[in-house]
């Protein structure tokens, strides 16, 4: 009975059918109640998913209603930013109440958006009034109106005209609190161009415009749209998911099957949104520069410390998709952020959300089912949404590049205090790690735990996550050797969905004959099937395996390492090891170490075979032990790396069955130490496997290995949106293989209304004419234009347009440029926007690196030729198209050997090449080698401003962080602006005093580099002042930020200039100057005291001194005053900026001129100080004291020629005046202006009185002579830099405290990656002192007597009056020599190096006699040395001690410490000298970074 009952449907299945399923019954809900209540409830509906079903019913029901004041305001509010009167504006509105009776239900949404945004802006604007930066007067304007600090902590100062109606619309939201979401100012702050423009979904990026823009600049604008559209491109997917609910419910497989891939399909397109943001200045409305999306971060931050953040979180999307994917751990912060922006979230989105999470999972479904379609499509719905290439991993990147830009031109914090002090990483390094602990939460349910990075895993077997087998290879032109195949592969049962353009990855495997090679010559003929130990790596892939395969780990053979593994070409690393094995004793390898280029043409096969010709067997044997498990094999040979190719063919169906590629096999001459004076042909490993000779055996030898494959989808490579608009292919040779998919995909959806499909080709012969008779049909029924050239063969085709077909004609051989430069009319119509006037078609190229450089020739001679007037020109319009994301690359080249043994190129050198003043060249470096990217910027589908934000430093970190390192796409492209190798370090004959300073030095190299490419971005957005609305390209920027309208903008270009000069006047340079500085300081005047003859009375730079008085002198206060005046333009709003604004942008370009002239001559000199290493290592084996002093001593004088620098940079800008008639519109109103400005404050009466005799000065300059200081002097400056340096204090605990404190706006501001450096550095000098306490001390002057209490007592009594430490002098002699005069410095490094050589010391101890030392303030409260022995032994004794207690790199322990009050207070019944025997607290012990402990005692 129990079997027969069992055909029946389960009870709890028919109750589900009955009610339905969950997450649909939620949406039905919402289209029910919605229309009717306003949407309040939150929007969803399976039409529109999150988004409103109409963008204008909203704002059209507030428009019509009393609340129309605040829309009104709205729209004037960009103007009223520009002019300074946002707070006035507000505090004018009368009290509009947000009840029921005046706000309809439907008006809701436009209303909280509206508020909220004013209420965000006055709070903004009331804590960015130009009093914030450099100031003089602390009178902050106070509006004459009521508050609503009564409502709670959110609206505390802002009035109430907009605070209660704030709270009240809120609450009948259903938000306990008011708070501005990031879905308020993007998605429903929107209007919709066509609302029938539905295809693929509505509020895309070109479909929408922003409603009410807050700043209304173009970078808000592009960035609120981009946000907008990452959400709205995900329309379709609620009703996808609540549909596979459904299917899993009634167990139907198919329907599952149909929604799942639509699902996929919706995930892999929202990536694109991410690219509707820009960081390119020539991309016109996309363009988000990232200093200028520092003031977005400060608007955005929350009313109070109980408001969620304003993250990117709230979309929808992310937490929906964590719901559906079964998502276990939070653990990370973006995880705790998630759950926490979930409860803040509508009721409906809530709701809809929990419905999909606590019932019916789709995953656990699909796991049961144990169907491969399923599993296949659930995989490619995981990487889609988190995986490397998908959704998570795409907005990873790109956030990476903005806050780096960010970061370094002003934003303090980034998301979750990333940038916090305590981080060790930089703040975009510390948010993109943070980033990767939430893309493994939300793999670990798939692929368990992940213990490496996941751009760890990008461009590994990680990505082949199915497996195939290769059905067919095929001719597809007329070459009888089949250079040129295409091979299909099957996809049966795999779940594989793909697009044009997609790519297959594909690992392939070693050849049988490569195999044997290896086997012979290791003796593991006999081995094949032997099971080995293997390491991570391996066993990594072995997991892998198991897991493609549905089967438990499987355990690796001999023969999975060789046909897995990597044995072709031959890397430096893999001779190396072999060498090892070896012991140095095969002339093969040898010889093979002595190319001149990297990699060698061969294989380890063919390494093994000639290095077991010349090898002792002994030697060979103990190398590669048979006796034991074979682990070596696997150090060996590490996991070959997967391949790409372009997928040639369209998907036909829902899941197609098979993939085409387009294989050309890439061959190469065997390097001559293996070939002899024969000439072998060898074929690459992945075009080899695929595309043998066919008359290989590889071609006949059948097998059942498993070929591991996977779809990547390179998001610069595809077909347009629109159908309608023109697409020009450019390929050669075999890069036509990605074009084959993108015709056959916009021919089956061809209309009327079908654009243009134009193909240019490139082949040697007509032999080589691939997919001829395809492409025929195509011209013949009018459905595309071919044109051809062909480089060696004189059988020309031309496409004849009158009979739509390709025409004999015998012609010279010419090459693709030619071909473009004949169709130069069509082409440059092609490229030029239509804006421009052009058609704005889409141009894609794919080749060779030889074929992207003639078809670029071709294309600028084709634009120059037709439509401008020189090269320039040309190149501006072609980088446009580039910009626009119109102008797509697909270039592949195989990995060339590199030059080894060309002149390498010093950090000086490096550092001078960024690229920051028109006609410079661009240079980065990436592991140790150099390439000048000038000519590449503004191609780099990431941005030019990425690359320029890291032009003259090493950007490997940054190089591996984004994955690049495992591209070999980019790899090989880059190998094409390869400079030379950078010089290596030194190894200064092992000295590590030498070694350290050198690593010291470099890294303030790589500071001054960073600093001078951050500032460019802001500087050369100032210097565009103008009033003309004119723009340079280059200097001026991508806008004017002056002015608005005709007016001047104070809301931008003031108040950017404004922000930007306080944070470098009030940081003092902060990352140039600061603590980094201040550690090369303690330690080369410690090596020179230390080094030195007369010890600490060695005379030294006051470099910290000079820079001290250079930052308080009369120029800095009188540049401080122009500045000043400058914000109260800002806070004064409009009233007298008018009179003053072509003066503030005079004021305002030189100022910055002079800016960059600085940061200029600092890199110069740090680039002389690099230099110097150089010099110090090229000069051999001398002493190692002599050349540690002599190196010190001239980069001391080069650090006081940066002070000086300094110095002289503030009585620059000095002379510059805000305050110039001349040159305003109206000279005689500006001079009005102005006395009618002094005769208000007062100041015009003063400047009347008559002078009176005796009359003090009204100011008295300070003493700017310079004089050397002692190493006591620079103890004191550097103790007091360590004492003053910014605590870390406790991280905020909540999330919301995080969030509000990312945007606070310290009052001494500075960029997120000066601090971090500051702090560093901070730390790095309180370690140095820890760990040469005792050198220190016996180098400081320390009083030989004790002291007594009066004489104390008055001396602390005297430094309390003069605000600093007691510094009591001895009594008596000291034991140490007094210094002799110091020689005089020389003035470069060569003549001290002469004078060395010459036999003459630089310091020479002379005649011992007495002085009077002083006691340093960092050294008080130390026990005094007793009275030194008079006696010959006792004091040879003493000496000796002295010139044995130099201990380098060590650390005295730690000792008791008493409090300062306890050392400083009396002690009942005894002698006054019993109170300097207490412990000391004042020792630089005490000064370790963030400790809070006292001094130890000695």
């Amino acid at each position: 009975m129990k079997n027969i009952d069992s055909l029946n449907v389960a009870e709890h299945d028919l109750l589900a059918v009955a009610l339905g399923a969950p997450a649909r019954q939620v949406m039905i809900r919402a289209e029910e109640i919605g229309p009717r209540t306003g949407w309040k409830d939150g929007y969803l509906s399976a039409e529109h998913g999150f988004c409103p079903p109409d963008y204008n019913e909203a704002p059209g029901a507030l428009a019509n209603s009393p609340g129309r004041i605040w829309s009104d305001l709205c729209e004037r509010m960009p103007g009223c930013v520009a002019r300074g009167r946002v707070r006035e504006s507000v505090a004018a509105l009368p009290l509009v109440h947000g009840i029921e009776d005046v706000i309809p239900d439907q008006a809701l949404w436009a209303a909280v958006v509206a508020l909220g945004m004013l209420c965000s802006i006055y709070r903004y604007e009331d804590k960015n009034d130009g009093h914030d930066g450099v100031t003089v007067n602390s009178t902050k304007y106070r509006p004459n109106c009521e508050m609503g600090d009564d409502l709670g902590e959110e609206l505390i100062g802002i009035p109430l005209c907009i605070a209660l109606p704030y709270w009240q619309v809120s609450r009948r939201l259903g938000r306990s609190i008011p708070h501005l979401t990031f879905y308020d100012q993007s998605s429903f702050n929107m209007k919709i161009r066509d609302p029938t423009a539905k295809h693929p979904y509505v509020a895309r990026f070109d479909n929408m415009e922003m409603r009410w823009p807050v700043f209304g600049e173009r970078t808000e604008i592009a960035f609120q749209k981009g946000c907008a559209d990452t959400s709205a491109s995900f329309q379709h997917g609620a009703d996808a998911i609540a549909a596979c609910q459904e299917h899993v419910m009634t167990r139907n497989v198919e329907g599952l099957l149909r929604e799942m891939v639509r699902l996929k399909e919706i995930l892999e397109r929202m990536p694109n949104a991410f690219h509707t943001i820009n960081t390119n200045p020539n991309s016109g409305e996309n363009y988000v520069p990232g200093h200028q999306w520092v003031r977005w971060g400060k608007f955005s931050a929350p009313l109070s410390k109980r408001c969620p953040a304003s993250s990117g979180l709230q979309f929808p999307p992310f937490l929906v998709m964590d719901a559906f994917l079964g998502r276990k751990k939070y653990a990370s912060f973006l995880g705790k952020e998630g759950l926490h922006l979930r409860a803040w979230l509508p009721s409906n989105l809530r709701a809809f959300i929990a419905a999909i999470e606590y019932h019916y999972s789709i995953p656990e479904f699909v796991k049961q089912s144990g169907d491969p379609r399923l599993m296949g499509v659930l995989d490619g719905i995981i990487e889609a949404y988190t995986g490397e290439r998908g959704f998570m991993g795409t907005h990873r990147y790109k956030v990476f590049g903005i806050l780096e830009i960010a970061s370094k031109t002003g934003r303090t914090e980034t998301n979750g205090l990333s940038g916090a002090p305590d981080a060790n990483a930089k703040p975009w390094e510390e948010t993109h790690k943070q980033f990767s602990e939430a893309m493994k939460e939300r793999l670990e349910p798939f692929r368990g735990d992940i213990d490496i990075e996941p751009h760890e895993m990008r461009g590994t077997f990680e990505e082949c996550r199915y497996k195939s087998r290769v059905l067919s290879r095929s001719f597809v032109d007329a070459d009888p050797n089949r250079s040129i195949a295409m091979v299909t592969l099957d996809l049966q049962d795999t779940g594989i969905t793909f697009q044009p353009g997609d790519r297959l990855a594909l690992m392939p495997l070693n050849s049988w004959s490569e195999c044997a090679k290896v086997a012979a010559a290791l003796g593991l003929a006999d081995f094949l099937d032997y099971r080995i130990t293997v390491n991570a790596q391996w066993q990594r892939f072995a997991q892998h395996l198991g897991s493609v395969r549905h089967t438990s780990t499987p355990q690796l053979t001999v023969k999975d390492i060789l046909r897995r593994g990597h044995l072709a070409p031959i890397t430096k690393e893999l001779a190396l090891k072999v060498h090892d094995l070896l012991r140095a004793s095969s002339n093969a390898v040898l010889q093979v170490l002595a190319t001149t280029e990297w990699p060698v043409r061969g294989t380890l096969g063919d390494l093994l075979q000639a290095a077991v010709a010349d090898t002792n067997p002994h030697i060979w044997d103990r190398a590669f032990d048979l006796t034991g498990d074979l682990s070596w094999l696997a150090d060996l040979i590490p996991v070959e790396v997967p391949r790409t190719y372009s997928i040639s063919n369209h998907a036909q169906g829902l899941l197609p069955l098979t993939v085409d590629l387009t294989i050309s096999r890439a061959e190469y001459k065997l390097c001559s130490t293996f070939a002899g004076n024969s000439e072998v042909v060898s074929a690459g490993v992945g075009s080899g496997f695929l595309n043998p000779f066919l008359t290989s055996t590889e071609e006949m030898i059948e097998t059942d290995e498993d070929i591991l494959i996977g779809v990547s989808r390179p998001l610069n490579f595809q077909l347009p949106i629109a159908r309608s608009a023109p697409c020009a292919y450019f390929a050669g040779g075999s890069g036509i293989a990605p074009f084959r998919s993108f015709w056959q995909a916009r021919l089956a959806s061809r209309n009327s209304a079908a654009g243009r499909d134009i193909l240019y080709l490139g082949v040697q012969s007509r032999d080589k004419f691939c997919y001829e008779e395809e492409l025929r049909e195509y011209v013949d029924a009018g459905l595309m234009e071919v044109h051809l050239a062909f480089s060696r063969d004189s059988r020309g085709l031309v496409y004849d347009r009158r009979s739509r077909d390709l025409v004999e004609k015998e012609m010279p051989p010419r090459y693709i440029d030619a071909l473009i430069v004949e169709q130069a009319a069509t082409v440059s119509e092609l490229v030029m926007s239509k804006k421009q006037g052009g058609l704005g078609g889409y141009l894609y190229v794919c080749g060779s690196v030889a074929v992207f450089d003639s078809v670029m020739s071709g294309i600028r001679k084709a634009i120059y030729n037709h439509c401008s007037s020189s090269m320039e020109a040309a190149d501006m319009i072609l980088n446009k198209a580039f910009a626009e994301r119109r102008f797509m690359l697909d270039v592949f080249m195989t990995p060339k050997p590199l030059p080894c043994n060309l002149a390498t190129i010093p950090l000086s050198q490096l550092a001078r090449q960024t690229g920051h003043r028109p006609g410079g060249r661009m240079w980065i470096s990436v592991h140790g080698s150099a390439y000048d990217v000038t000519d590449f910027c503004p191609m780099h589908p990431g941005g030019t401003i990425i690359i320029q934000s890291n032009a003259g430093v090493d950007c490997s970190k940054t190089f591996d962080n984004l994955a690049h390192s495992n591209n070999p796409e980019v790899t090989s492209l880059l190998s094409k602006y390869f400079v030379g190798q950078l010089t290596p370090k030194p190894d200064f004959h092992g000295s590590p005093d030498l070694a350290g300073l050198y690593d010291l030095w470099a890294a303030y190299l790589r500071t001054t580099v960073e600093t001078l490419v951050a500032h460019r971005f802001e500087m050369y957005e100032i210097m565009g002042a103008s009033d003309d609305g004119t723009s340079d390209t280059f200097l001026r920027g991508s806008e004017n930020i002056w002015s608005r309208e005709h007016l001047v903008n104070i809301g931008q270009g003031v108040r950017i200039f404004y922000d930007y000069q306080s944070r470098l006047l009030q940081g003092g340079f902060s990352a140039l100057f600061g603590a980094k500085l201040q550690e090369l300081v303690l330690k080369l005047s410690f090596s020179l005291a230390d080094s030195a003859a007369t010890g600490p009375d060695m005379r030294l730079p006051d470099v910290l001194g000079i820079i001290a008085r250079a930052k308080t002198s009369q120029h800095a206060v009188a540049t401080s005053q122009e500045v000043a005046l400058i914000g109260q333009f800002v806070s004064e709003s409009s009233s007298n900026v008018r009179f003053a604004e072509r003066g503030i942008f005079n004021y305002a370009a030189k100022s910055v001129e002079l800016d960059i002239e600085l940061l200029e001559d600092i890199r110069e000199e740090a680039c002389h100080g690099m230099d110097a290493f150089d010099s110090i290592a090229a000069m051999g084996e001398k002493n190692e004291s002599q050349s540690h002093t002599v190196l010190a001593t001239f980069l001391m004088q080069t650090l006081e020629r940066m002070a000086k620098r300094l110095e002289a940079f503030y009585a620059k800008v000095a002379r510059l005046k805000v305050y110039q008639p001349e040159l305003e519109r109206n000279p005689a109103r500006a001079r009005w202006n102005l006395v009618r400005t002094k005769v208000r404050d007062g100041s015009f009466f003063i400047l009347t009185q008559a002078r009176t005799l005796g009359a003090a000065r009204a100011f008295i300059p300070p003493q700017t002579r310079n004089t050397d200081v002692d190493f006591d002097n620079v103890m004191n400056r550097i103790q007091e830099s360590i004492r003053s340096a910014p605590k870390i204090g406790p991280a905020p605990q909540t999330l919301n405290a995080m969030h509000l404190a990312r945007t606070s706006t310290a009052p001494v501001e500075t960029n997120a990656m000066a601090a971090h450096d500051n702090r560093t550095a901070t730390r790095a000098m309180s370690t140095f002192l820890d760990a040469n306490m005792r050198s220190i001390r016996r180098l400081s002057k320390i009083p030989p007597m004790p002291l007594t209490f009066e004489q104390l007592q008055q001396q602390f009594f005297d430094s309390t009056r003069v605000g600093r430490p007691p510094t009591p002098n001895s009594s008596s002699s000291s034991s140490r020599s007094p210094p002799l005069s110091a020689p005089s410095r020389a003035t470069s490094l060569e003549r001290m190096m002469m004078a060395s050589q010459n036999g003459r010391t630089l310091n020479r101890r002379a005649t011992t006699t007495t002085t009077t030392t002083t006691t340093p303030a960092y050294m008080m409260g130390i026990r005094s040395p007793p009275t030194p022995p008079l006696d010959p032994t006792a004091a040879m004794t003493a000496m000796m001690g002295k010139l044995n207690v130099r201990t380098r790199g060590r650390s005295v322990p730690p000792s008791p410490a008493v409090s300062r009050s306890a050392s400083m207070r009396s002690v009942p019944n005894g002698n006054e000298n019993r109170h300097v025997t207490k412990s000391s607290t004042n020792s630089l012990r005490a000064f370790r970074l963030g400790s809070a402990r006292v001094a130890p005692t000695f």
